[in-house]
C-alpha cells in the first residue's frame, strides 16, 4: 500500500477564478492634462461620484489633444481654448482607431 500512496498525484481544486483584462487605445496621449489621471481611467469627477450615471468619455480637439469630457467641459466654462496650446477649442469626432467618424 505504501507504493500506491507514493504514486498518488496531489489533487488541485480550483476554489475561485478572477479574470482581469487590460485595454488601451493606440494613442500618444497617456494622461488628461487637466486632472492628471490616465486618459483610459475615469476622471476625478467620476471617481468622486460627481459624474455618477454618466460615462467618462474622451473628447478630442481639432488640435489633436485629448481630455476627459468632464474635465474639458469644466475648462471650457471659463475659457474656450485648448489648455495645452491655447488654440481655440473645436471638438473633433474620432473613433477608437483615431480616424474621423462619418457624420
Amino acid at each position: 500500500m505504501e507504493l500506491q500512496e507514493e504514486n498518488k498525484k496531489p489533487e488541485i481544486k480550483l476554489i475561485s477564478w478572477d479574470l482581469v483584462g487590460i485595454w488601451s487605445l493606440d494613442i500618444q496621449i497617456e494622461t488628461c492634462a487637466i486632472c492628471r489621471n490616465h486618459i483610459m481611467d475615469t476622471c476625478v469627477e467620476c471617481q468622486n461620484g460627481i459624474g455618477a450615471g454618466e460615462e467618462c468619455n474622451i473628447s478630442w480637439g481639432k488640435c489633436g489633444h485629448a481630455f476627459h469630457t468632464h474635465c474639458i467641459g469644466r475648462w471650457l466654462n471659463s475659457r474656450n481654448i485648448c489648455p495645452l496650446d491655447t488654440q481655440p477649442w473645436i471638438y473633433e469626432n474620432r473613433s477608437l482607431d483615431n480616424k474621423k467618424m462619418q457624420q
